[in-house]
């Protein structure tokens, strides 16, 4: 077998969710070198690896923590390419291949539509294309929009030209589920915490961007709600009691702290209560100040920060699918009942299991980041494990760790946020089935284990 032969048949081995996981840590190294180069920083010096790699990952992966302030050290080249990692990250490089491949009008492969599957989170590879039409245009549209608005507030404040880049990157941030900003002084957007059209806006985008491909081509195409499937309307559900829920929770926790809420107008409490609602669900903004929150503030967060975003969005976490169903798993083991129930509808137990997995999965890999990071980070508990949970869930919040890590620190968040990101959870699951299913015909006697 000659080399080319042998390269060829690697290739046709590779499967789909290799084809991702490799795919994204290509744009990555891609990003890591541009960003190193001394065009991409503000004083033209050479970037060291370790923080051009966290940064790039960072992006890609669409989480937002960051070494270094990306408003002062990076060029305003090195924030274009930024922003144009946090894009691809966040639609997913398959997007852009297959944006290319309608370009030059190449007929695109079963093979290449199992790989879009798999990136887009969808049932089947059935429509997928059109589907990735859709995302690929109601992105732009959608980000176009946002930055206008934005534009509009930041315009008048710092000018013409920087005024639309930052309402740009901010839109594109917000709606990719980045939490990147370019205000200088990692201040994220604590300067406008009482204005309702950033507050708004960003909001908005997160949300949008956070609900999936999937339920907003539902929207516009059935428009009516009980038209919608199962899986739109469990994320819909379940987004609306998570973020007001939530906004409830925080205002009971924090309007009366005199380091976050207290002194502002009622406005601003519920602008801030929503926001802090919203934003740990992977978007990574922050209009308060994270580390003034109290424990038990930061300690919802870090709840619904593990709980994510929507499968086939730009966001990360178990997902708010994969909640529901543990939720409602729970309640029929409660009641009695054999099978789980969501609206009338019965989940299939292969969709059980597979949620129980991933939020094993999920909690298995945090736990031990968590111990790694223990190990060798002089820092308390709480930081920690905020930090390695918002790596995960690709959110981007920290309460002021991030920029204090060492080298050993940072390859640690950095393999977390491309495990949160690509989706180690889906690989490992999708392995165990394939064994599981080759020895499917032969089943062992049944025996009984204590529980509890």
């Amino acid at each position: 077998m000659t080399v080319r032969q042998k390269v060829q048949h690697t290739l046709s081995t590779i499967t789909p969710i290799q084809v991702l996981a490799l795919g994204f840590a290509a744009v990555i190294l891609v990003g890591t070198f541009v960003l190193m180069l001394p065009i991409s920083s503000r004083n033209n010096n050479t970037t060291d690896f370790t923080t051009a790699l966290f940064t790039a990952t960072s992006a890609t992966c669409v989480t937002g923590l960051v070494v270094v302030d990306t408003g002062t050290y990076w060029s305003r080249f090195g924030q274009t390419v930024i922003m144009l990692l946090i894009q691809i990250g966040g639609l997913g490089f398959m997007s852009f291949a297959t944006l290319l491949f309608m370009i030059m009008g190449k007929k695109i492969t079963f093979k290449e539509r199992l790989v879009m599957q798999e990136a887009m989170s969808a049932l089947t590879p059935q429509g997928i294309v059109r589907l990735i039409r859709y995302a690929l245009i109601s992105t732009f549209v959608i980000e176009g929009i946002g930055a206008a608005l934005l534009s509009f507030k930041f315009i008048p404040q710092f000018g013409l030209w920087e005024g639309i880049f930052k309402g740009i990157f901010h839109s594109v941030s917000a709606y990719n589920n980045a939490g990147f900003d370019i205000f200088g002084n990692f201040k994220s957007l604590t300067q406008y915490t009482e204005s309702f059209i950033v507050n708004f806006v960003i909001m908005a985008l997160i949300v949008l961007g956070g609900l999936g491909f999937t339920v907003q081509y539902e929207i516009i195409d059935k428009r009516y709600f009980k038209k919608f499937s199962l899986h739109s309307k469990v994320v819909i559900i379940t987004t609306s009691i998570l973020i007001v829920v939530g906004a409830l929770i925080f205002y009971l926790l924090e309007h009366d702290n005199p380091e976050t809420m207290k002194y502002l107008s009622f406005k601003g409490k519920v602008l801030s209560s929503l926001f802090a609602s919203i934003t740990p669900r992977t978007a990574g903004f922050n209009t308060i100040d994270i580390a003034k929150m109290t424990d038990a503030s930061n300690f919802f967060t870090v709840i619904l920060m593990f709980i994510g975003a929507s499968p086939g969005s730009t966001g990360g976490g178990i997902k708010t699918s994969t909640f529901a169903v543990i939720v409602m798993t729970l309640l029929s083991v409660i009641k009695g009942r054999e099978d789980t129930e969501i609206l009338d509808k019965r989940i299939p137990k292969d969709e059980v299991y597979r949620a129980l997995s991933v939020v094993c999965i999920s909690m298995f890999i945090v736990l031990f980041d968590v111990l790694l990071l223990s190990v060798f980070e002089k820092a308390n508990f709480l930081p920690i494990f905020y930090e390695v949970i918002s790596a995960f869930g690709t959110v981007g919040l920290t309460m002021g760790l991030t920029p204090h890590l060492d080298i050993t620190g940072r390859i640690i968040i950095v393999l977390t946020m491309y495990a949160g990101r690509v989706g180690p959870l889906t690989v490992i699951y999708a392995l165990v089935r394939k064994h599981a299913n080759t020895n499917a015909v032969m089943k062992y006697p049944e025996g009984n284990v204590l529980i509890g």
